[in-house]
């Protein structure tokens, strides 16, 4: 079906004819993108006319105007029709009911209407009070009526703008920054709006704003194109959806990507990472050369105050700084920072004297610079030095690899540095294996950036620590590869390994150097794993990770790179708890390096205050219990000097309680029930002192109130005794809970998974138990452990956003590991449980 036709078809039936016709074209799977937004607002420009024209004759002094992204002509499925009545107030009973004739037929068909009726003078005066008013009336387009009029407001708005630019873009520009700060980066939410976000539609409307001011433009490269991929995702959305959405909602990018024939959603949302790349550095660039031109308006006229134009040109050719004897502009200050390199008008540029073609270290040696000055490269050294540069030799030389090594190691300002090359093709032609991470994202709820920009986060987080290490450049360049592998299928760590062995040898370590790198890559998990998910009284705990360390100086490395990586990937991934816990294995792990074995726990040796509970648990037959609050001063985690308030680790929850079965799921649930987070937890028997009859269970947890404050120790204590002499029902109390509180649809969860570590612990069997985190998955954990006959001697306890990674060291009741096969089976009991 043409154009024609579907024109024809409005025609001939009205509003119903539109309707049809509208609904062909959206389903009409032959046409897409551009071509489909611009035959619907040539749709709707046909039958809007018609409205205007029905039943009247010509009218003089009134026109309809499109504004917004109907008047640039670009209409998604589902976009609001932004409409203005533009009259000359001659005649306001005609006009009124123009209005009533064009806007009931578009809310009676159930299209979102946003429309207006004015004067020229009223259009121009609250376009000068409403920003958003103003920058829709840019993109003013004639429908029908008096053209003239239509074209009068054009003019004056356009004139408008540009008279008062120096005023309203910075407001502009205000309006950005607090929508990207409520919205976020689109290049990096996994749920991202695609109009508000920063990096979104709306961000490439301002930019187009920004060029009709006449001050300053964007860089046009790419910039049509990205802003074409997110209207055509947004089509896409509105027809998978049926909703005027601008919101990429994780359960509906699969259909998303679908509709528009992509192989999956982590490549849907790849191209509109790249799209929102894009336009993110091109707002800032243009925003950059905006604040130029204003600071240079601003202090033009103070200067010609200061100086008569007489005077300052006798100084000016006297002392010779390059400007014509007959006038013309001051050459620009130029101050040197490197080699090639020099500072001007706030951005880092290439001397005049620089040969990019002749100078293959030039790229890294100007990002280095800027970084250090805390200054952005301008973009057209960017653009000139990916254009002209010779590709690096293999190896690189000394200059470079050092470099490479000054610009990660230069804090906060190494990030925007690197998008500027990035944005350009330069990182990929100096490190090819970064092509398979740039916009590559994490569906991760604990990750908050893309693999690409985790990496650069780690380095930055990776500088702070390079005072507490001997190789800070090792450390700098591992925080840069830590997580390469995650372009290739199977683990990301064995694959990393072998990638950062190929880059470090390229760029000029030795043979030396490049060992230690891939094992920091292919360990960089080792320690906060094993911190978290292991028992670290356990000497076979510590010797795996000694011998997989292998060096003190790995060790220093691989526990930097551990809270750098921890810290670069979100709130939930590191914490004052988590620092104490590698540190306390790092120190450990020390020992055995320097030749001291770790000595077999003593389970003999309670504290005082266990002591005196399991005392009272035997005295008076049930539990007791005591909580006390932990804190701890980030600083010490690390060695260094205290500073700051103590942050809370959580409570410390001790219990004891007669030996009998049943103990683990009854605590478990109890707290469950209460609201509280489990962190770590141990259980072990104890034997009572001489004199002393019966056996105590004694239990030691971190727990934290997952919202508002902890509940009073007798309360606990009464519903632990409830549960135990099985009058509180927890399973129904929970399931209770869910019935009142239903989950909230989203992503389908993966299945659990439990499988036995065979190696960790010579003393018992560990049962590693990965699952989505949901209120009661402890309790039960612990009763169908229970159910099995299995008892456990102590557990640990990790939540990573939205999932539990967990290990139960488990023995039989002989108190020995399970045999291979019992382990095994017991495993899949356990799986078989949780999946059902």
């Amino acid at each position: 079906m043409t154009s024609t036709d579907v024109r024809k078809d409005a025609e001939d039936s009205g509003p119903s004819g539109y309707a049809g016709a509208r609904l062909r074209l959206l389903t009409e799977g032959a046409r897409s993108g551009p071509p489909r937004r611009a035959a619907l607002a040539e749709l709707t420009d046909d039958w809007l006319t018609g409205l205007f024209t029905a039943g009247a004759e010509e009218l003089k002094g009134v026109s309809l105007v499109a504004v917004g992204g109907y008047g640039r002509g670009e209409l998604s499925p589902r976009s609001d029709l932004d409409l203005l009545l533009l009259h000359d107030g001659a005649d306001g009973k005609t006009v009124a009911a123009l209005a009533d004739r064009l806007w009931y037929p578009v809310w009676d068909l159930g299209l979102a209407l946003d429309h207006s009726v004015r004067t020229p003078a009223e259009a121009r005066k609250t376009a000068g009070e409403d920003l958003k008013v103003q920058l829709g009336l840019l993109d003013a387009r004639h429908l029908a009526g008096d053209l003239g009029l239509t074209a009068g407001l054009r003019t004056s708005v356009l004139a408008d703008w540009r008279n008062q630019a120096p005023r309203r873009l910075p407001e502009l520009q205000e309006l950005c920054a607090e929508r990207a700060e409520r919205q976020g980066e689109l290049q990096y939410l996994l749920e991202p709006d695609l109009k508000e976000a920063r990096g979104g539609l709306r961000d490439a409307t301002a930019l187009r704003a920004v060029a009709a001011s006449w001050l300053a433009d964007a860089p046009r490269e790419g910039l049509a194109d990205a802003r074409r991929r997110l209207l055509d995702v947004r089509d896409a959305l509105h027809l998978a959806t049926g909703r005027a959405t601008d919101r990429l909602a994780l359960q509906e990018q699969d259909q998303v990507a679908a509709e528009l024939d992509l192989l999956d959603a982590d490549t849907l949302l790849r191209q509109v990472y790249e799209a929102a790349r894009v336009i993110s550095y091109a707002s800032d660039v243009t925003w950059r050369e905006v604040g130029r031109v204003l600071r240079s308006r601003a202090v033009r006229p103070r200067l010609r105050r200061l100086v008569g134009e007489r005077s300052d040109f006798l100084r000016r050719a006297v002392a010779g700084d390059g400007r014509a004897l007959g006038g013309g502009k001051p050459a620009p200050e130029r101050s040197p920072l490197a080699e090639g390199v020099v500072e001007q008008d706030g951005e880092v540029v290439l001397a005049r004297a620089a040969r990019p073609e002749r100078d293959p270290v030039l790229p890294l040696r100007a990002a280095a610079a800027a970084a250090q000055a805390g200054l952005p490269l301008s973009l057209h050294a960017v653009r000139r030095l990916a254009a002209t540069v010779r590709p690096l030799p293999t190896p690189w030389p000394a200059e470079a690899r050092e470099q490479l090594v000054t610009l990660l190691g230069s804090g906060q300002p190494t990030i925007e540095v690197w998008e500027a090359l990035e944005a350009e093709g330069l990182i990929t032609q100096l490190l090819p294996d970064w092509e398979r991470v740039r916009c590559r994202p994490q569906r991760n709820a604990v990750h908050i950036w893309t693999v690409d920009r985790h990496l650069i986060e780690t380095a930055v987080r990776a500088s702070e620590f390079t005072r507490r290490v001997h190789r800070p450049d090792l450390l700098l360049v591992a925080a840069l590869l830590h997580d390469i592998g995650k372009g290739w299928p199977g683990d990301h760590s064995v694959a990393g390994e072998i990638i950062a062995k190929d880059v470090a040898a390229r760029i000029g370590f030795d043979r030396a150097d490049v060992n230690v790198l891939a094992a920091l890559v292919r360990h960089h998990l080792l320690l906060v794993d094993t911190a978290t998910r292991r028992d670290l009284e356990d000497p076979a705990t510590v010797r795996a990770v000694a011998d997989a360390v292998g060096s003190q100086s790995t060790l220093e490395l691989l526990h930097a790179l551990t809270e750098a990586d921890a810290l670069a990937t979100g709130p939930a991934a590191w914490s004052s708890w988590r620092g104490s816990l590698v540190a306390d294995l790092v120190k450990r792990v020390a020992a055995v390096l320097a030749g001291n074995e770790p000595e077999a726990p003593d389970d003999t040796a309670p504290t005082a205050e266990q002591e005196r509970l399991a005392i009272e648990a035997v005295a008076t037959g049930s539990p007791v219990l005591a909580l006390r609050a932990q804190t701890e001063t980030p600083a010490e985690t690390a060695g260094e000097q205290p500073a700051g308030d103590p942050e809370p680790l959580g409570v410390e929850l001790l219990i004891a309680v007669p030996d009998q079965e049943g103990v683990l799921p009854a605590v478990a649930g109890v707290l469950a029930v209460h609201r509280l987070t489990v962190r770590t937890a141990e259980l072990r028997a104890h034997d009572l002192p001489d004199g002393v009859d019966g056996s105590v269970l004694l239990l030691n947890w971190r727990v934290a109130a997952e919202y508002g404050s902890l509940p009073q120790a007798a309360r606990l204590r009464a519903d632990l005794v409830r549960a135990l002499d099985g009058s509180l029902d927890i399973a129904g109390r929970l399931a209770e809970r869910d019935a009142a509180y239903p989950r909230r649809r989203g992503v389908v969860a993966p299945p659990p998974r439990v499988a036995v570590a065979s190696t960790a612990s010579r003393h018992a069997t560990v049962i590693e138990v990965r699952a989505q985190d949901a209120p009661g998955l402890l309790f039960r954990i612990g009763r169908a452990l229970e159910d099995e006959g299995l008892r456990v001697r102590s557990m640990h306890v990790s939540t990573l956003g939205a999932n539990a990674v967990d290990a139960f060291y488990v023995t039989g009741t002989d108190g020995a590991p399970l045999p291979g096969d019992e382990a095994v089976a017991a495993a899949r009991k356990l799986e078989e449980t949780l999946r059902a």
